[in-house]
Order: structure tokens, then C-alpha cells, then sequence
């Protein structure tokens, strides 16, 4: 492909983005900030271990639990999978991950990105509702980049290849902006590489005056340790992983000010923390950060709350704080760091497992809203909800039409949180875990875990467990291979192939 055929190309794609909705008519919409965490467990927010362990935490989390105080907390939060780039297509989209062209994730900076031409993103609604629209932080969804000895879409990996001839310097697509957003501030695939560079409306942002592309490795970067085990890759020379959180709360401020007194918004906030590696800022606006805790993972998560309550104060600041739904939660469940556990802290809280897991740890994640005069402060639901879910609801309240083929998976959840209109409950849930290739099929309580292959073409009932009588998931009441469990085992099983293989919707269309 040359740069010209690429460019008309993107052309051809504007043209074919559906207007989802006619001119906006209400001038009171409230803005729109979506929140969400990296690696961020239920048992990192300080809120959670004292509602519901009456435990002290180990870190303190003043910004998210204050969020949690002015909202509605879900105790039955899930992420759409158990590892984030997956995740991150399902939220967006409002998709099931399998119905995109990477089943298990878009992990390379430069791959294609998952998102066909015209398909409803979070972008497209808000932006399609005459919304400012606003993208910051991690992306993990690929994107396009020259090749500079050929002039086309470099489809290569960005690891471990030092002569690499990728042109660094813009993304010219296959990011925010092509999905609906106005402005972005995007890293690629966060904070642990193997790409260490920032793009600002898809333009390279030199960290600092001085900073060159290069490629990072453990000898030429600041600190070795800002080269993850992902490896290394073509970066800024000034990559600084401390000051990487600061850069983007910061960013996301300044697109609240420009906008607040002028255009309704919607922010999506992506922050890269707490992924590893785990390397906390010394302070972050007159708070020590590294060392108050008993290790680095709970640094960065002070770290993350931080940039919370950077952007929650600026909301307040520009006085329209009480004017804006605020949706905070986290791309798959927490980390089993060995520091952590050593000194008492769980970031499952009481579920088995951790990020990666098909058990509930897994994907159990913090799940609040808040919408100061419309949803109840202090508020808990027990309704089953999956991060997948803000599409649909956005779309509702923006009153937009999305098509009844798109975002099949999302569940609008505004009469749930306002208490207004109809809710239409799931009749089941579908995710899946991570690196192992398990999927997950929940209903009527009960909860069965299959082991599939990477090219999917197997689905192994591997787990059965009853919920309700057995949250933890213990092994010894895993009824999978029980005679008198094996009709149900075979009923979801088959359920789940059929509306797998199918097409079908899993929620009923938003209606506006």
C-alpha cells in the first residue's frame, strides 16, 4: 500500500462513518468521563476493603473512594476479558472480543486496528451527539505507521530489532482520531512497551526539547527498569515511566478546560497504571508517592489515584462537577504481586485469582457511576454488570441510534443507575480469561469455564461452579465432572457455542 492509496483510503473511511443521530436538541446533557484503571483490582481501592472486607487497607485511595461515596458501586463488576487489550476493543465497541478479527487481543503497536469502517465506538456515539470528544492514555488496539524504505503500513513487531525502519514520528491511523475522537493523547501500548513514545493527535510529542527516537533498551534508557519484560523498541530518548501518569492527568485537564465552559464533553481516560513496570513518581502535586507503602505496585496505585482526583478537581474547578456522569472502573482484575501479598494486601479481595485468571479475580473489577442530583450517593447494586456496558448507556442517554448489528454486547444500564425507565437484565454472562485461552459462560448462578485453543476451534469444559454456594471457586465443589451436573454442563455448553458461532446479539438494542 503506497502513502497515497493509504490516505484516500481514510478518506473513504470517514465517508462511510454513520451518522447515529440528528442534531443534538437538549443543551443540559451532562458531560461524560470514563475512568479506567490498568491491572486495578477490587481490593486496591481503599473503599472496597472497608465496605466490604472491614479491612484496612494498605493504601490509601482518597480520590476513588470519594468517587465511590458520591455514586453507585457494583458489587458484581466484571471486565469483558481477563487481560487488557482485549478489553479494551470489547468497552470500546461495545462488542464481545470474538466478534473482532483478533479473538484474543490486538497486542502489537502495529497491527491493524479491530475497528471496521463506520462501527459504533465510544467516539462515534458522543461524537455523533455533537459531544467534544477526548482520548487519553493507553490504546493496546494497534495502529498504522509508515515504513520509511517502503512507504506503507509497517505491519512488522516493534521488538527487538534495533535497525527497524518504522517511522516513529507520526501514527497516521488506526488510533483515536479514527474512531471518533477530536483530540488524543495516545500511547500506544501504555507503559510497558516494547514502543516507549507519545503521540499527541497522532504527531510524535518529544517528551523534551532534546528527545530523539531511539531504540530503548535497558543500556540507553534513563533507568533500566523503564524497559518492561515486554523488551525494548524504538522510544523517546527522555522516556521517563515516573512521569508518565503526570503527563497524561495533566493533558486530560487541559481538555476539560478548554471544553467545559463551552462544548458538553465526553472523556475517555485510559491510564496505563497499574501495569507494570512499576516505577512510581517521587511525588505528584505535593504528595510523596515512592516509598510510602510496602511496595512499588501500591505506590503506582496512589500513583493512579492521584491522577483521579487531578481530573475530578479540574471538573469541580470549572463548576461542572455536578453536571457530568462519571464512570470509573478497570480493564481486568488486580496483580498477585509476591511484595504486596508479603505484607497483606490482596488485590482480588476475596476472589480466587488474579488478572489473566478465568476464576473471578480474574475479572472481578471496581465498577462506579456518578451523577450528582441523578444517581444516589452511596449507592451499592448487586446487578451483574460488565465494563462493555458504557456504550450502550452512553448511547441511551445521549439519545443516539445505534444499529441493532452493532455493539451487540453492551447493556445499557442508565435506568438501573438513575432509577427511570426499564431495565432489561442479562439472561447470562460471556467473557474470557487471558493468555490460556479459557472462556467463561455464567447463568442462573452457575458459572462454566472452557478451555479453548488459540484458533478456537475447541470448547473443553474444564469447570463448574455453583456461585452462589461457592464464590471462591474452591476446587473441591467443582461439580464439572459430577453425573448428576453433566445435562447442565451440556446445556451451557452448547448455549454458549450456538450464540458464539451465531452472530446473535447477547443484550437488546439500545432504543432512543
Amino acid at each position: 500500500m503506497t502513502k497515497f492509496t493509504y490516505v484516500f483510503g481514510v478518506f473513504l473511511f470517514a465517508l462511510t462513518v454513520p451518522c447515529f443521530a440528528d442534531e443534538p436538541q437538549a443543551t443540559d446533557r451532562p458531560n461524560i468521563v470514563l475512568i479506567m484503571a490498568d491491572d486495578l483490582g477490587l481490593g486496591d481501592v481503599n473503599y472496597y476493603q472497608k465496605k466490604f472486607q472491614a479491612k484496612k487497607s494498605l493504601v490509601p485511595t482518597p480520590a476513588m473512594d470519594a468517587l465511590a461515596k458520591d455514586g453507585m458501586w457494583f458489587t458484581d463488576a466484571h471486565s469483558a476479558t481477563a487481560l487488557c487489550s482485549p478489553t479494551r476493543y470489547c468497552v470500546m465497541s461495545g462488542n464481545m472480543n470474538y466478534r473482532s478479527y483478533a479473538p484474543w487481543g490486538v497486542w502489537g503497536s502495529f497491527r491493524e486496528s479491530p475497528f471496521k469502517p463506520g462501527e459504533a465506538t465510544l467516539g462515534s456515539v458522543a461524537k455523533s451527539a455533537g459531544y467534544a470528544t477526548g482520548f487519553v492514555g493507553k490504546w493496546h488496539l494497534g495502529g498504522d505507521f509508515l515504513d520509511s524504505a517502503t512507504g506503507e503500513i509497517y505491519r512488522k513487531s516493534e521488538r527487538n530489532d534495533p535497525n527497524t525502519t518504522v517511522d516513529m514520528t507520526k501514527m497516521v491511523g488506526g488510533g483515536p482520531p479514527s474512531i471518533g475522537f477530536d483530540y488524543s493523547l495516545t500511547l500506544p501500548c501504555g507503559i510497558q512497551g516494547p514502543s516507549y513514545t507519545v503521540y499527541e493527535n497522532g504527531n510524535w510529542l518529544p517528551l523534551k526539547d532534546d528527545s530523539k527516537i531511539i531504540f530503548l533498551d535497558k543500556k540507553t534508557a534513563i533507568d533500566p527498569k523503564f524497559v518492561s519484560d515486554k523488551g525494548p523498541g524504538p522510544g523517546d530518548s527522555n522516556w521517563d515511566a515516573r512521569e508518565i501518569g503526570k503527563l497524561l492527568s495533566s493533558k486530560a485537564v487541559d481538555f476539560v478546560n478548554d471544553h467545559a465552559s463551552k462544548d458538553p464533553f465526553f472523556l475517555c481516560y485510559w491510564s496505563p497504571h497499574v501495569h507494570l513496570p512499576h516505577t512510581p513518581t517521587t511525588e505528584f502535586d505535593g504528595l510523596k508517592i515512592a516509598g510510602t507503602t510496602p511496595s512499588n505496585h501500591l505506590d503506582t496505585v496512589r500513583d493512579f489515584d492521584q491522577q483521579v482526583a487531578r481530573i475530578v478537581k479540574s471538573l469541580k474547578a470549572n463548576n461542572v462537577y455536578d453536571n457530568t456522569l462519571i464512570i470509573f472502573t478497570s480493564d481486568n482484575g488486580g496483580l498477585g504481586v509476591g511484595a504486596s501479598i508479603k505484607a497483606g494486601h490482596d488485590s482480588s479481595g476475596e476472589w480466587r485469582g488474579y488478572k489473566n485468571a478465568a476464576h473471578e479475580g480474574g475479572h472481578r473489577v471496581p465498577f462506579v457511576a456518578v451523577w450528582p442530583g441523578k444517581i444516589k450517593p452511596a449507592s451499592v447494586s448487586d446487578e451483574p454488570v460488565i465494563n462493555q456496558d458504557v456504550l450502550a448507556t452512553m448511547a441511551s442517554l445521549l439519545d443516539v441510534k445505534v444499529p441493532a448489528d452493532q455493539a451487540k454486547d453492551s447493556l445499557n444500564l442508565l435506568p438501573l443507575l438513575t432509577g427511570n425507565g426499564e431495565f432489561k437484565q442479562r439472561e447470562y454472562i460471556m467473557m474470557q480469561a487471558g493468555s490460556k485461552n479459557e472462556v467463561m459462560f455464567r447463568k442462573d448462578g452457575w458459572k462454566l469455564i472452557l478451555q479453548s485453543d488459540h484458533k478456537v476451534s475447541k470448547f473443553e469444559p474444564i469447570a463448574l461452579f455453583n456461585l452462589n454456594d461457592n464464590p471462591a471457586e474452591d476446587e473441591k465443589q467443582n461439580w464439572v465432572n459430577d453425573p448428576e451436573q453433566a445435562e447442565r454442563v451440556k446445556a451451557m455448553r452448547d448455549q454458549y457455542i450456538r450464540i458464539r458461532t451465531s452472530g446473535e446479539r447477547t443484550t437488546p438494542a439500545v432504543q432512543s
